[in-house]
């Protein structure tokens, strides 16, 4: 008997790629398209797409809408997080709360043994890998998803390479007619900038002082919301001739702290809501990515329940709080936890 996988369906090539290689390798496939927030027109165009692959491929296109869901989990805690001055990913809340949450149990409910996504990460059932194509690898967003969804998950494109996956496509006069533009955006409901969605809430153009790592007073900047640790434009410091960072965000008081780059070198970090896809010591050491586009450095990492401390083996620029440190046995992602 064929197992039956659930795919998450976007519109896009990869996701279109992934059904078509399942049905391939013998599977019962259904897709899904799952409607996340209320992007005008978004919806309705993805969905015509999704309907027109699984119409040409001959599986059954599903229309799920997690709208309250996902304003709930991934997009209020978007806005919250912002407000209270921390640089949040709503990536990896969407994955660990919505994609392999909702759509898991979603699967369960029409009798789905697997589900599937366009990530290009490698699952072997137990454990999550890096991609083979690094520079399109998404295991970073997948630090904070519930390890008892492993055995049950497939990612056909971890073993292969974007552009590989784009060749195999024209191999399909169908998906010549999904555009470019409904590949994956990095924040499905940021249609420009993070900004214009927080303006809907709050505002967000606050004059207030930029000071430095001493307190004093030493310019002025737009509103605190315009800014992430690391940043360098867009405030004032008078007489300045250096370029200088954000080092800190002060939402109480709306001011941002700056100071030159050396200022931005951390050696230690701690985090919160440690989750965790492997069996650890209390103490061990590892690589640590503390944003998605940067290098993992090498680590101990010192767990304490479901908190931890680590110390760099090395400087970590532009760590910022509210970001996720996802920690890596090499390829292998261990999980991760909250930077405060």
């Amino acid at each position: 008997m064929k197992k039956k996988v659930l795919v998450g369906m976007s519109g896009g090539i990869d996701s279109s790629v992934v059904a078509i290689l399942l049905q391939k390798a013998g599977y019962e496939v259904e897709g899904v398209y799952m409607r996340l927030h209320d992007k005008l027109n978004y919806h309705e165009e993805n969905f015509s797409k999704v309907e027109q692959v699984a119409s040409n491929i001959g599986i059954k296109a599903h229309f799920l809408d997690l709208s309250k869901e996902f304003k709930t989990e991934v997009y209020d805690y978007f806005v919250s997080s912002y407000k209270d001055g921390l640089t949040p990913n709503p990536c990896i809340m969407c994955n660990r709360n919505i994609k392999f949450g909702k759509m898991f149990e979603f699967a369960k409910s029409i009798g789905a043994d697997m589900i599937a996504t366009g990530h290009y990460v490698k699952c072997d059932g137990t454990s999550i890998f890096e991609g083979v194509d690094k520079s399109k690898d998404q295991s970073y967003f997948l630090a904070q998803i519930d390890k008892a969804v492993l055995p049950k998950i497939l990612f056909p494109l971890g073993e292969w390479i974007k552009e590989d996956v784009k060749e195999y496509a024209k191999n399909y006069d169908f998906l010549s007619r999904i555009s470019s533009s409904n590949e994956s955006l990095e924040i499905c409901f940021v249609e420009n900038t993070y900004l214009e969605v927080l303006d809907k809430h709050m505002n967000v153009d606050m004059e207030g002082e930029t000071i430095d790592s001493s307190g004093k007073v030493v310019g002025t900047h737009k509103g605190y919301m315009h800014y992430t640790i690391g940043k360098r434009r867009g405030f004032f410091v008078n007489g300045a001739h250096d370029p200088h960072f954000v080092l800190d965000i002060k939402p109480e008081s709306n001011q941002i702290v700056v100071g030159k780059k050396e200022e931005l070198e951390i050696t230690e970090i701690k985090i919160k809501n440690i989750s965790l896809l492997e069996s650890v010591e209390d103490s061990f050491e590892c690589n640590v990515k503390v944003r998605y586009r940067t290098k993992a450095t090498p680590a101990i990492v010192s767990m304490k329940g479901d908190n931890a401390t680590i110390v760099f083996k090395e400087s970590v620029f532009g760590v910022a709080r509210g970001q996720v440190a996802a920690l890596y046995d090499d390829e292998k992602l261990l999980g991760g936890g909250i930077i405060v």
